[in-house]
């Protein structure tokens, strides 16, 4: 049971634990591809975005860069009692466009610096960056 004070957050929070679950099924997903393609543990494959097994590598760590801004403008958010409304939003946009992110780039819709996996990139970064930005109004509102 959510406590009562975060109880408001329950959307956001949600698409935190998501978010959580989606990289580390990506993790083990990604290290056996990379191993059943002879990629030394730890190694990176060649640079080659039509390899399944590079865009895939690639998804992984794009999603683990996105972790901490996500977790720590969400949680800075949520305990400076921003309005729920609009973290519950952004959390759940964020959430969206990362899985639509990891969709086209485990897919390999389109080319390497395609221009809608750019825009679904800016917009889950932009709603971290408008999460933080809540956050240090509430954390210096008097």
């Amino acid at each position: 049971m959510v406590m009562e004070q975060f109880a408001p957050y329950s959307h956001a929070i949600a698409a935190l634990a998501l978010y959580a679950l989606i990289v580390l099924l990506l993790s083990p997903v990604s290290a056996a591809r990379k191993s059943a393609a002879g990629v030394e543990a730890g190694g990176t494959p060649p640079e080659d975005y039509s390899d399944p097994v590079y865009r895939l590598d690639r998804a992984y760590l794009n999603a683990m860069e996105n972790s901490g801004p996500f977790a720590l403008a969400t949680i800075s958010a949520i305990l400076v009692g921003a309005s729920p409304f609009w973290v519950n939003w952004l959390a759940s946009i964020f959430l969206i466009a990362r899985i639509v992110h990891l969709v086209i780039h485990i897919a390999g819709l389109g080319k390497p610096n395609m221009g809608v996996r750019s825009i679904v990139f800016t917009v889950g970064w932009a709603c971290c960056g408008v999460l933080a930005v809540f956050a240090l109004i509430g954390a210096f509102a008097f």
